[in-house]
């Protein structure tokens, strides 16, 4: 389940990037709304999977409030995830 959860937290986090720093401006400099359009429903969809996840491994890796937290928030910046991976769930596999 840990494997799915760094493929996941990989996913998420190409998608946010993607949307932030591609989409957006796109939408906004190009008034070209499609692009959001058509990530935002995959970046909220492994956003969902990523949390959920998150939720269910916490008891099965014993996983503090701060380190749980760190993992949560971890999806809500950008590039986030791929610091969560390196430094709390690589080590795991």
């Amino acid at each position: 389940m840990l494997n799915i959860f760094r493929i996941t937290a990989f996913l998420e986090g190409i998608s946010y990037i993607l949307l932030l720093f591609v989409a957006t401006p796109i939408k906004y400099f190009g008034d070209d709304p499609q692009y959001v359009k058509m990530l935002g429903m995959p970046h909220g969809l492994l956003f969902v999977a990523y949390v959920a996840l998150a939720i269910f491994l916490r008891s099965t890796y014993k996983w503090d409030t701060k380190t749980f937290l760190i993992i949560l928030v971890g999806s809500l910046i950008p590039f986030g995830t791929f610091y969560v991976d390196k430094k709390y769930l690589k080590p795991l596999v």
